[in-house]
């Protein structure tokens, strides 16, 4: 996750997000490089053109409406009510479990 937050902000900074510049922004925020890790991210991000993603991201709608209506008829449904078992029913089935 460090290595994408390092992506956003060298693409913040106007830099160019090379691994190079991927390991020197980790390092800084006291992290420990990890070359693998840099090269995958540069190769997912090569043609990618994260102003744009972020552009996009921001305006898509978020549909919480459903998830509200499902909840509030979770609430509205009546609780079931669990019966108790009496202490000697629960003892009983604590002993079967040691002979």
């Amino acid at each position: 996750m460090e290595y994408i937050y390092a992506a956003l902000l060298l693409d913040a900074a106007g830099k160019e997000i090379s691994e190079k510049n991927l390991l020197e922004v980790v390092k800084a925020a006291g992290l420990t490089p990890d070359e693998a890790r840099a090269k995958a991210v540069v190769t997912s991000l090569k043609d990618v053109n994260i102003k744009d993603v972020i552009k996009n991201a921001q305006t898509m709608q978020v549909q919480a409406a459903p998830a509200a209506n499902t909840q509030a008829q979770a609430q509205s449904k009546p609780e079931k009510k669990e019966e108790k078992k009496s202490e000697e029913e629960a003892a009983g089935g604590l002993a079967s479990l040691f002979g």
